[in-house]
């Protein structure tokens, strides 16, 4: 079904309701997704719930919604409004994002980004951003091309693209506001995952476990791209980030460093543990938590 509908969109409404605009509203200063300070993730739809502008819903990750339009005594009411392919036959993984009543799609490689005026019949492209992504990244992307999709943070749609930069666009008019270099595709490195807002700060992370990167979590100003720091999965603690604050649930994981005598001498420069994947946080605890992928194979 991929292959014979490539990238395709659907949008599905009730015959005899369609969600109007909300006046007033203005998703660029709601601090749950990436305004003046964080909030608790059940706050980042806004209050009525209608908008969807984080990677899995909230900082949870939950991926669930309380709306309750939808139900089972009308969905055989759905129809098609309008359709739309991206012309993409790769693996499309990221979810829309829904904000003041548009919708934001990243594809896979080579990364386009669309938004949907969803208030228009009809067509309702609104803007479409095409960056120049290297092609060689391909080669490093062990399972597909894919992208799971962008944030929205302050007027700005930030996405990730497979050669492993970070890019974030105007919300409205689709103009590139800020692009970032953070890997590069010779040592193996590319980013496929969806970054996560939590403040002034964006959070990504590599993927290329299979290609031997040594994994990492950088954190970049939401305002100008900027990097603001980098932790690495593996190496001394400098660069692991553990220091005094690091408690391990397990008496024989204190000793300094152990995410570098933990390898055999060097293989943690080469080591995997790319968080490819989601992130979640705590706004209590002000704790993010990650996954990692598996080890890097390569030998030394």
């Amino acid at each position: 079904m991929r292959h014979a509908l490539p990238g395709l969109i659907l949008a599905l409404a009730l015959a005899a309701c369609r969600e109007q605009p909300r006046a007033g509203a203005d998703p660029g200063r709601d601090p749950a997704v990436g305004g003046r300070a964080a909030e608790p993730a059940d706050t980042a739809g806004g209050p009525d719930h209608t908008d969807w502008p984080m990677p899995a819903g909230d900082y949870a990750a939950t991926r669930f919604s309380p709306l309750a339009q939808i139900t089972a005594a009308n969905v055989a009411d759905l129809r098609v409004e309008w359709s739309f392919a991206t012309g993409t036959l790769r693996g499309h993984e990221g979810q829309p994002l829904v904000v003041n009543n548009t919708m934001y799609v990243v594809t896979p490689w080579p990364n386009v980004a669309y938004a949907f005026d969803l208030t228009r019949e009809g067509y309702p492209l609104k803007w479409k951003y095409r960056p120049d992504v290297n092609p060689a990244a391909q080669g490093v992307a062990c399972c597909d091309v894919v992208n799971r999709g962008p944030a929205y943070a302050r007027g700005l749609i930030i996405y990730n693209l497979l050669d492993a930069e970070t890019v974030a666009l105007d919300a409205e008019s689709g103009r590139l506001a800020w692009r970032t270099r953070l890997g590069d595709v010779n040592r193996g490195e590319s980013i496929t995952m969806a970054p996560l807002v939590i403040g002034d700060h964006v959070l990504v992370g590599v993927s290329g476990g299979e290609y031997g990167v040594r994994g990492w979590i950088a954190a970049l100003d939401v305002a100008t791209g900027r990097e603001a720091w980098r932790a690495w999965n593996t190496g001394p603690d400098s660069e692991v980030r553990a220091d005094s604050g690091f408690h391990p649930l397990y008496a024989a994981d204190t000793a300094p460093d152990q995410a570098l005598h933990s390898w055999p001498a060097g293989a943690w420069k080469i080591g995997g543990a790319a968080p490819w994947g989601w992130l979640t946080y705590d706004p209590e605890l002000h704790l993010v938590y990650h996954g990692t992928g598996n080890p890097g194979p390569v030998a030394l």
